[in-house]
Parts: C-alpha cells; sequence; structure tokens
C-alpha cells in the first residue's frame, strides 16, 4: 500500500474515532433505532435524486447497505444506549478487522503474509489488554451488542470488495438507501412513535443542539467522508491490507472519551493501545524486497587495439 494511501486510512481511523464521541452525544436525544434510520435517511434522500445508481450487482450493493449500514449501527447504537462506555466501544468495533480477513480468507479466498498475520495478531492482544482493563466499566449484554455490530462491519467490507465499484463514493451514498425503511420499522416495533415524537419535536431547543451536532458530524463526517475513503481503498487492495487500519480507531476513541467524556485510561490500556498502534503498522507493511545483486562481469579476452596499447 502506497504511503498517501496509508496516510487516507489514517485519516479515516481519526474521523471513525471521534465519530463516537458524536453519537454519544446524539443519544442523549433521539431513541437508538430512530437515531440509525435518520442518520441515513439524511443521506438517502439527496442521494436518490442527486447521484447516478452505481453499476455494481445489486446483491452487493445490498449486503454492503445490510452489513455496514444496518447490522453495525443497529448493535452498536443498541449497545451504546445499554451502557456500552464510548471509549471501549470503539474499542469492540474493531473486532470488524478480524473478522474481515477471516471472510476475505474464507470468501475471497485472500492469502495472508506472515508479517501481516503477526501484525493483526499483535493488534487483537493489544485489544484484549484493553478490553481486559476496560471489562468492569462494562455489562455483558452490551458488550456481545458492540461485537455484533462488528461483525456486520465484516459483513459489509466483504460484500464492498466483491462490488469493486468504479465510483467507490456513489457506493457509499447508495448503501444508506438500504437502512432508513427496516430501522424506521424497527424502531416503531420496538421504541414506539411516542419517544420519536418527542424527540423530533424538541429537536430544535437549546438542549438538543449536541445531539444536533453529533448527528451532523456522523452523517457528513463519519458516514459520506469516512466511508467514502474507507470504500475507495477498500476496492483497490486486499481487505487483510486495508481491515487493520481500523484497529486504530479505539486508540483515538478512548483518548477523545477521556478528553471529552473523562473517561479515564490505566497504564494496561495505554499499552494496549501502542500494541494496537504496532500491530497495525506491522500488519501493513510488507518486506522490501532484497536487491538482486548483479553478477560480476566475465573476463574478456583483449582485442587487438587493447593488446597492443598495453604493449
Amino acid at each position: 500500500m502506497p504511503l498517501r494511501h496509508r496516510l487516507l486510512a489514517l485519516s479515516v481511523a481519526l474521523m471513525w474515532g471521534l465519530n463516537f464521541i458524536a453519537i454519544d452525544a446524539s443519544l442523549t436525544h433521539f431513541p437508538p433505532f430512530f437515531l440509525v434510520a435518520l442518520r441515513f435517511t439524511l443521506i438517502a434522500l439527496p442521494t436518490v435524486l442527486l447521484v447516478p445508481r452505481p453499476g455494481v450487482p445489486v446483491r452487493w450493493l445490498v449486503g454492503y447497505g445490510i452489513g455496514f449500514g444496518t447490522l453495525q449501527f443497529l448493535f452498536l447504537y443498541w449497545g451504546m444506549a445499554a451502557g456500552m462506555p464510548a471509549g471501549l466501544a470503539s474499542l469492540v468495533l474493531q473486532a470488524s478487522a478480524p473478522f474481515t480477513v477471516l471472510l476475505g480468507a474464507v470468501l475471497l479466498r485472500e492469502r495472508l503474509s506472515a508479517r501481516q498475520a503477526v501484525g493483526i495478531a499483535v493488534a487483537v492482544c493489544g485489544m484484549a489488554m484493553v478490553g481486559w482493563q476496560r471489562a468492569e466499566h462494562a455489562a455483558v449484554l452490551p458488550f456481545l451488542l458492540t461485537l455484533a455490530g462488528a461483525f456486520g462491519w465484516a459483513i459489509g467490507n466483504t460484500c464492498n470488495r466483491l462490488a469493486r465499484p468504479a465510483n467507490p463514493l456513489h457506493l457509499t451514498l447508495w448503501m444508506s438507501v438500504v437502512p432508513p425503511l427496516p430501522m424506521l420499522a424497527l424502531a416503531l416495533a420496538v421504541e414506539g412513535p411516542g419517544p420519536i415524537a418527542a424527540s423530533l419535536a424538541s429537536v430544535g431547543t437549546a438542549a438538543a443542539l449536541p445531539a444536533v451536532a453529533g448527528l451532523a458530524y456522523t452523517v457528513v463526517i463519519g458516514t459520506v467522508l469516512g466511508s467514502g475513503v474507507w470504500t475507495w481503498l477498500m476496492a483497490r487492495h486486499p481487505a487483510g491490507v486495508v481491515a487493520p487500519f481500523s484497529m486504530l480507531v479505539p486508540v483515538v476513541g478512548m483518548a477523545a472519551a477521556w478528553a471529552v467524556l473523562r473517561e479515564t485510561a490505566t497504564p494496561g490500556e495505554l499499552v494496549g493501545g501502542a500494541l494496537v498502534v504496532g500491530g497495525v503498522l506491522l500488519g501493513s507493511s510488507r518486506p522490501r524486497a532484497r536487491p538482486t545483486p548483479h553478477p560480476e562481469p566475465l573476463p574478456r579476452d583483449p582485442g587487438p587495439e587493447e593488446t597492443a596499447a598495453a604493449r
């Protein structure tokens, strides 16, 4: 992967890491299932009117929307609403990376180099260390819900890889057409029309301003920009090369949660974060090819003019 593509992947990690602070703010005002529907509706409406549909098979478009858009955020928002801390959620969701590599190996027959395998193993150990340090702050159910969201992300990554869009941004935007209807139906059935109507009626108040700002961030930065760049990278590189960069998201997410939400980090968490960074850098790099030594030129017989000059 070229250096400029690695920098793009790092920028996505920054955008998605801050996304958890925005989600936490949005969930203080909107019911979680309705928030997912609202998030993607705000993208889907202008997309259908203004953006040409990507020339990819419908099954991969729908699969991407179900995995990346619906399942990931259904379980993530549900888990955070149920008590999953933002910093820990940013960590657990990155289980999508090993899930993606596993699906890539099983479904796409992508081979994993030894260096990539070691890098992912180091990063997973770092996530496990941070998760173990933070486990006492999260119940089992929110953890499992967030882990289910990570698997949904991996399904979306795989469908995106199979779609191979000529214009990745168009695929990212059209993916948003899939979640609104099923998520709205789920919100009406589970959360009820009362809380949904109340959240919309008070959306213009000062108390709702942080939630609205968080929603705007997740729509513009987290979904359109971040997912667009991610889709572009996934379409050009094997899943096992791009996916490990998502492990940098919890480093940003936990640091932001510490700065904004006052979630504290232990020394073990800092060590785990360092392992995540090191593992991603190791897993995304490839060993430099050793230069082939040039053979020594064979001695040749001197020509007549060289023989005369030597005399």
